[in-house]
């Protein structure tokens, strides 16, 4: 739950007037209120006898009423937001948050006749605004000193209360959220994503295969950004901003963005740490690429954290850099699920508190990355069986850190250690189906029958029962997989394979034979991503040979779940104050 202060304002009635209206996008659904300063004041929304400007007028009456200097900017608005996987709160529940806040701010302390007048007002699913006059009725000015910090306070106790994601605030490693404005232009323009999340991709993306200072700078140079470096009068560059060409403010002056605004580990101080310990410049033929690059990843996971707190921090971050450099080079068939981990991962990377350079793991991690970047070219052209190995040992090594931001209480790290991991397993299974279909040998068909003679009956949906297809390629298992909640996902599957003319039977049995299934949590959810990325290599293979891609061969298969999408890496994140995964768990 995350209680963000908006701009304060003057225009009580203009607010209110946007939060009952449809919004900019129409994303307002069935505004109304939840809770307000007196049980009794009625609901624009809902009585006839009440309107929006009757109830602007309530809440200004204590402002209109003061003596003396009255505030410039009276209008007091916080909204509050649950993350996406949380459950719906009702609209009690949402009452006793805002009477909470509306508390812990000063606005309006329990038992308090003489507070200000505040109303809650709700039209989405995920989160409440609050807007208040500044005013008491005892004609004082409230006192609103650490507001936002103790609306935090009260927040991390709803989180327990309600069973909602448990967030750690104050540790100022969290990247700034993208504000409504931001995303509302980049609509305007046709564009995937917000300039200030091509920005933070772009600039990390750099700064984790740099190797030097002038790399670095070379890098953001050759991607297309506009840079501009401060330096000081010794010479010395002492930090940048950078901006998307074409991204102009109403003056028209291009919109600069400095590396710490864009996150707190892309200011150049941090970026410099990345370089101040040269590591070696390992090289490796283009078929040994990925296997050694595994075998360093695998050596730094077994001794993350072992040398101490701020050398494990030191090493999350460079295992940060490795799956960035991953997410750009990695085969096709698996690049969205990588680049999705990378953007889950980044909150992981940044630990709280110092971090040091100089640890073997940190070391391992950095050559690998050097590894990957120096091959690019070769690694492109590898297929996503032959990174295999790799992304296994990336699984292994995203969820050590989690052990290890576990045992540090980190618990926003941890958390984003988990969705990158499950993602990281996605693409692990997605290569294993993969594999299975570039060796499968189907069964030869059998000959179809004569004409007037016995034909197998359709269902009522003119498909065979895909419970049948289950129980055939999977007895042992078929009872667990008909109740397991993915079941519906993978019988989806199942049948857009038999519609390419395949035998779903020797389908799903290659699948199912490719890796073991035994820790996994959810075999359904399992089996689901193989199938897609066996339908992804068959349409690799129909567009090598200038054969129509069959329906499931497009490559842009669904997933059963997985993160918001901003063009490239990521959710995304609605940002608090209007309109913003969860599934069952996968194999480890």
């Amino acid at each position: 739950m995350i209680p963000e202060k908006l701009d304060e304002g003057s225009d009580t009635y203009g607010l209110l007037h946007y939060l009952y209206g449809p919004g900019r996008r129409d994303e307002h659904t069935d505004p109304h209120m939840v809770g307000a300063w007196d049980q009794y004041v009625d609901d624009p929304a809902r009585s006839p006898e009440m309107t929006i400007s009757d109830l602007a007028l309530l809440l200004d009456a204590p402002v209109f009423a003061m003596r003396g200097k009255k505030p410039k900017l009276h209008v007091y608005h916080v909204a509050v937001r649950n993350a996406p996987e949380d459950r719906i709160l009702s609209d009690a529940e949402w009452a006793e948050v805002a009477r909470e806040m509306m508390h812990a701010a000063g606005i309006a302390e329990h038992d308090d006749d003489e507070a200000c007048r505040w109303v809650a007002i709700r039209h989405a699913d995920d989160h409440i605004h609050l807007v208040a006059t500044k005013a008491r009725e005892d004609g004082r000015q409230p006192n609103l000193r650490q507001d936002i910090v103790k609306m935090h306070a009260a927040a991390r106790a709803f989180e327990v209360q309600f069973d909602l994601r448990r967030l750690k605030h104050g540790d100022k490693t969290a990247a700034q959220w993208r504000r409504a404005g931001e995303l509302e232009k980049a609509e305007r323009r046709g564009l995937k994503e917000a300039p200030r999340v091509t920005l933070q991709r772009t600039v990390r993306e750099a700064a984790a295969a740099a190797t030097s200072e002038a790399d670095f700078f070379a890098r953001l140079t050759t991607s297309g950004l506009r840079v501009k470096q401060r330096i000081a009068p010794d010479g010395n560059v002492t930090g940048y901003s950078v901006a998307m060409p074409g991204d102009r403010n109403p003056e028209q002056t291009p919109i600069w963005f400095s590396g710490a605004r864009l996150a707190p580990d892309l200011s150049l101080p941090r970026v410099r740490e990345r370089w101040s310990k040269q590591v070696p410049a390992p090289r490796a033929a283009p078929a040994e690429l990925w296997r050694v690059a595994e075998s360093k990843v695998r050596a730094a996971a077994d001794q993350l954290g072992a040398e101490g707190l701020h050398e494990g921090a030191g090493e999350v971050a460079a295992l940060g850099d490795l799956i960035v450099v991953a997410a750009v080079i990695s085969p096709r068939l698996v690049r969205r699920e990588i680049k999705d981990a990378a953007y889950e991962f980044e909150r992981a990377a940044r630990a709280p508190g110092d971090r040091a350079l100089e640890s073997q793991a940190r070391t391992l991690y950095r050559e690998s990355a050097h590894l990957l970047s120096q091959s690019a070219a070769a690694a492109g052209r590898s297929d996503a069986v032959a990174a295999l190995g790799f992304l296994l040992a990336l699984v292994t090594a995203v969820e050590a850190s989690r052990r290890w931001h576990q045992a540090q209480e980190h618990r926003a790290q941890a958390e984003a250690s988990g969705r990158a991991g499950r993602l990281l397993r996605e693409a692990v299974e997605v290569t294993a189906g993969a594999a299975a279909a570039r060796e499968y040998q189907p069964r030869p068909k059998r000959a179809a029958a004569r004409p007037g003679g016995p034909r197998r009956t359709p269902s009522v949906s003119g498909e065979r029962p895909m419970a049948g297809v289950l129980q055939q390629a999977l007895p042992e298992q078929a009872t667990a997989i008909l109740a397991d909640p993915a079941w519906p996902a993978l019988r989806t599957r199942l049948i857009a394979v038999e519609k390419t003319g395949e035998d779903p039977v020797g389908v799903l049995s290659a699948v199912a034979a490719r890796r073991e299934l035994g820790s996994a949590d959810s075999v359904a959810e399992v089996l689901t991503w193989r199938l897609d990325g066996w339908s992804r290599q068959r349409g690799a293979t129909a567009a090598a040979t200038g054969r129509s891609p069959s329906p499931t061969s497009t490559g842009g298969t669904g997933r059963t779940s997985g993160p918001r999408k901003t063009g490239a890496p990521g959710p995304a994140r609605r940002p608090p104050g209007d309109e913003q995964r969860k599934g069952p768990r996968r194999a480890r």
